[in-house]
């Protein structure tokens, strides 16, 4: 890969050992891709924020210096920053959990702490060159946004953010944004219809890039885009799909030859979890504030003035609960807990119930993987907010 005389400096050290580690990663990464050359980025996000999946790996980005060269945010951490008391984690987790958040910061990293960077101020625009890793902003970013990032890890998006560069090549090239199969919905999907149809499509079409074609009644709204490439990137191994109408660039891409159906039984399939469940969590991604006032208003019309009588949390960026202070207030009148900067798969508090019902097809992957073996019971948001009383 062709390096400037600038970027071989860094290579060789000339500017420390954090720059120097850095440039390596972005060289060994390129050359794996045959990437011709490094291109600047305008910002970046970075995973690898909870102890609970990073463990004491986390002690490699304590020993770095020196500061991010773009904006960069942060993935959810382990627990909420200001309510982990609550939130019963053990206290050494706790412990370790500040270091990371510590090491990040002294970096010059954004402490958002939220899965949708998008949402807070932090949306890059059609044809922008990004640099993030959570799938589910990766999708969302290059399918409804039209902006170009790969599927970055976390040492990729650091190092990335460090340098202020990427290598060129996969989703950041034109040629490599093609379409390649057809998926045709039968079915006018809403609502958690999405996370099933994500679920199910990035199943079928593991690393081919889809066009979703729905019928010319549905069009989906931001969060059930939201929830679509959650689910997908939960399943799937791409980065991008395309919708007409939504993604910037379908219009201008021909329809694949190859071709698959969806079909609303299909999606009935995934809804048929378990009766009773212990916990209720939407939120995964982060709620926006338009959901958040749905819920609120879900639970005006379900709650009658009653509590909830299973434990429901509710998570969402410290941002947008700041800005929701007022809705907040009146959803956790009903015993709800709205919980920042973590979620109900990379914490260690929710391991321990057995059963839970979500709205989030990225939570029917993975708690089962990562939170003791829990049971998912998929449904609408309309009927997770009834099952909690």
């Amino acid at each position: 890969m062709y390096l400037t005389k600038e970027e071989e400096r860094i290579y060789e050290g000339e500017e420390g050992w954090t720059r120097k580690k850095a440039m390596e990663i972005l060289v060994a990464i390129g050359d794996i891709n045959d990437a011709s050359r490094l291109i600047p980025v305008t910002r970046a996000h970075l995973s690898g924020a909870s102890y609970k999946t990073i463990g004491d790996a986390f002690e490699f980005i304590s020993g770095l210096e020196g500061r991010v060269r773009v904006k960069s945010t942060l993935n959810p951490t382990g627990m909420d920053r200001e309510r982990w008391t609550a939130m019963d984690v053990p206290e050494k987790f706790v412990v370790k959990q500040k270091e990371i958040l510590t090491a990040y910061e002294k970096l010059g990293v954004s402490l958002a702490c939220t899965c949708v960077p998008y949402l807070i101020n932090h949306k890059p625009q059609k044809g922008e060159h990004i640099a993030w890793a959570e799938s589910s902003a990766v999708l969302y970013a290059n399918s409804v946004l039209g902006a170009r990032t790969n599927m970055e890890g976390a040492p990729s998006a650091l190092a990335a953010a460090l340098i202020g560069k990427t290598p060129f090549y996969g989703l950041h090239q034109a040629e490599n944004r093609e379409p390649e199969i057809r998926v045709c919905v039968k079915c006018n999907p809403a609502d958690a219809d999405y996370s099933a149809l994500g679920f199910l499509i990035g199943n079928l079409v593991g690393s081919k890039i889809p066009m979703i074609e729905l019928p010319p009644s549905s069009f989906p709204s931001k969060d059930e885009l939201k929830h679509l490439s959650a689910a997908i990137g939960a399943t799937g191994s791409v980065g991008m799909y395309y919708i007409k109408g939504i993604t910037p660039e379908a219009d201008a891409r021909g329809l694949p030859g190859e071709k698959i159906e969806v079909e609303k039984g299909d999606l009935k399939e995934l809804y048929e979890g378990r009766a009773e469940v212990d916990v209720i969590a939407i939120g995964c991604p982060h709620c926006s504030a338009l959901e958040l006032h749905r819920i609120c208003a879900l639970l005006k019309a379900e709650g009658k003035g009653r509590k909830v009588r299973r434990d429901f949390f509710i998570f969402t960026a410290r941002a947008i609960k700041q800005r929701m202070h007022e809705v907040v207030k009146q959803i956790e009148e009903y015993g709800v807990k709205v919980i920042c900067d973590t979620c109900f798969v990379v914490s260690p508090a929710f391991e321990k119930y057995n059963a839970v019902a979500t709205n989030s097809g990225k939570m029917l992957r993975y708690v089962p993987l990562l939170c003791g073996g829990a049971e998912v019971s998929l449904g609408k948001t309309e009927e997770c907010v009834r099952r909690a009383f």
